[in-house]
């Protein structure tokens, strides 16, 4: 009978897998590890209206995923993820603000021996509070100390454990002899799967300038690149009319021939004090304001870089 129930219970495990997936078009992928039941049971609690949080066996999530590859074989990128004590938090809400209801769900965790650091934990000088009787576990954790009103005191800061490493166990004795609770502990985000992408979670803190950005950075790598070899595309080619432009100025500028757009600099090399003397009141003024001088500025040094020609004109 037991077994019929353990067979039976399998069966509606990846029957409910399978229909997760179908239901719902996201998901994430999260690590439990150091997760109390009365935490998980907290977090199911916050999400249950947004989100279903399922966990399992790794070999039966592989089995119920690869059951349910002909019908969604995108289901095949998550496999390689399901290492470890994971599990699933499916949703069709907004992704940044469940994972950000995910992340808030931490409980402070003192050091245990043998746990994998999650972070690096420093001792700041203090007063232990502790007798001169344990002067010899601070010394055989090089920890510098002095006796101060009958009480260890410790005198510099202590890079007691670094992110990643094993806690040791004189390392957690000694944190939880000063009363620190250095670690904190939820659910980890691995993964995030999106209507067949899966992809890392730092990838949802991409915002749309972010994005702006690497765009036109793009724009700018290729309209370089064009006009170094001389193959014109949409990037490149107000460059390419702004540069011929300037060469077409340039040979009016030594020869008879004129334009519009080469009178200015015609003008300007005729008589460069024209040019100079709607500055020149401001400067013999002291009352002139240092934004007019400034203006004054940019505006000659750009009808001596453009010759009259802006990119747009």
């Amino acid at each position: 009978m037991g077994k019929e129930d353990r067979s039976t219970w399998k069966v509606g495990y990846f029957a409910k897998l399978a229909q997760y997936f179908e239901d719902y078009p996201k998901c994430f992928l999260v690590g439990v590890d150091n997760v109390g039941s009365r935490q998980m049971q907290l977090i199911r609690h916050t999400l249950r209206k947004e989100a279903i949080v399922l966990m399992g066996k790794n070999t039966m999530m592989r089995k119920a995923i690869r059951g349910n590859l002909e019908a969604n074989p995108a289901l095949e990128k998550i496999l390689p993820h399901i290492r470890g004590n994971v599990g699933f938090v499916f949703t069709r809400e907004d992704l940044v603000e469940i994972r950000d209801k995910i992340l808030e769900h931490k409980v402070q965790a003192p050091a245990r021996a043998g746990a994998i650091a999650p972070l690096d934990v420093m001792i700041q000088p203090q007063n232990t509070g502790l007798g001169p009787e344990k002067t010899s576990f601070f010394q055989a954790l090089s920890i510098p100390t002095k006796i101060a009103k009958g009480t260890i005191e410790i005198l510099n800061e202590i890079h007691l454990i670094k992110k990643d490493d094993k806690v040791g166990a004189s390392e957690a004795t000694l944190l939880n002899m000063l009363n620190i609770s250095p670690f904190t502990y939820g659910l980890k985000i691995q993964q995030v799967y999106d209507s067949g992408t899966i992809f890392s979670p730092e990838i949802l803190d991409i915002t749309p300038e972010d994005l702006r950005a690497r765009f036109l950075e793009g724009v700018r790598n290729i309209a370089a690149v064009c006009l170094n070899i001389g193959y014109p595309t949409v990037a490149s080619v107000p460059h390419s009319v702004v540069n011929g432009m300037k060469n077409l100025i340039a040979i009016a500028v030594e020869t008879e021939i004129s334009f519009k757009e080469a009178e200015m600099a015609k003008e300007y090399l005729k008589d460069p004090s024209k040019f100079a003397s709607a500055a020149a009141p401001a400067a013999s003024s002291g009352a002139a304001p240092a934004a007019a001088k400034e203006a004054a500025k940019e505006e000659s040094e750009e009808e001596d870089d453009d010759m009259g020609f802006g990119l747009f004109d």
